[in-house]
C-alpha cells in the first residue's frame, strides 16, 4: 500500500512509503478491537469505591427487643441494614477491573485498527517535523494546511522531542504519543492518524526484517 508523504504545507514531496498490507490491508477483526479496547478501559479504573457492611458502621450490637411478646417485628441491632445508618447489603468494595488478553489479540486488534484507518482513507504521512522552539501556533498552521484542524487527530512519532511535545500538549483535540506507545484505544478514539515519515517507514523496516529472518 503506497501512501504519499506531505510536506508541512500539505503539499507532496514526490516520496512514498509502502506500508506492508499484512499490517494495513487486512480484514479488521471488530471483535479482537472490541476486546482490547474494553480491556484498556477497565484497566484505566481506579476500583477503590468502597462502602460499609454491617459489621463496620458505627452502632451497639445490642438487640433492641426480646424476639417475641411485644406485638411488633423481630429486631436485631441498631447496625441491620434496614435501619437509617445502617451497613449496606451487597455494596461494592475495591477490586481490580482488569483482565488478561492474550498478546496475539492485541496485535490483532491493532492491526484491525490500523487498516480500519487505512480503509477509510484516514492515515496521513507528513515530513518529520523540526521546531527549534515549542510554538502550539506552529503546529495548527500545520494542521490547517492539512485541513484536519477541525477533527481528533493522533499524533505518531518515532522518538520523542520535546519541542513538539510542548507545542501539542495544549491542542485539546490532538493527542500526541509515541509509536511505541502507540494503542487500539488511541487509533480508534481518533478522527485522523497523523504519522511522521521516520514513524511510518519503522514499519516499513519491521516488515523486511520479518522477510529476511523467513
Amino acid at each position: 500500500m503506497q501512501i504519499d508523504i506531505l510536506d508541512i504545507k500539505g503539499k507532496k514531496t514526490g516520496r512514498v512509503v509502502e506500508l506492508p498490507e499484512e499490517i494495513f490491508g487486512i480484514e479488521p477483526n471488530d471483535h479482537a478491537i472490541y476486546l482490547s479496547i474494553k480491556q484498556y478501559l477497565a484497566s484505566q479504573r481506579q476500583g477503590t469505591n468502597k462502602v460499609k457492611t454491617r459489621a463496620e458502621v458505627q452502632g451497639a450490637s445490642r438487640k433492641l427487643h426480646k424476639q417475641k411478646g411485644t406485638g411488633g417485628s423481630r429486631k436485631g441491632n441498631i447496625r441491620n441494614p434496614l435501619y437509617k445508618g445502617g451497613g449496606t447489603v451487597f455494596g461494592p468494595k475495591p477490586r481490580d477491573y482488569n483482565f488478561k488478553l492474550n498478546k496475539k489479540v492485541k496485535d490483532l486488534a491493532k492491526t484491525s485498527a490500523l487498516s480500519h484507518k487505512a480503509k477509510e482513507k484516514a492515515l496521513v504521512i507528513i515530513e518529520d517535523i523540526v521546531f527549534d522552539k515549542p510554538k502550539t501556533k506552529q503546529f495548527a498552521s500545520v494542521l490547517n494546511t492539512l485541513k484536519i484542524d477541525n477533527k481528533k487527530v493522533l499524533f505518531v512519532g518515532a522518538s520523542y522531542d520535546s519541542n513538539l511535545c510542548l507545542s501539542v500538549r495544549n491542542m485539546p483535540y490532538v493527542e500526541n504519543v509515541l509509536l511505541s506507545d502507540m494503542n487500539t484505544y488511541n487509533i480508534m478514539n481518533a478522527n485522523v492518524l497523523l504519522l511522521t515519515e521516520s514513524a511510518a517507514k519503522v514499519f516499513v523496516e519491521a516488515e523486511e526484517l520479518v522477510v529476511a529472518e523467513a
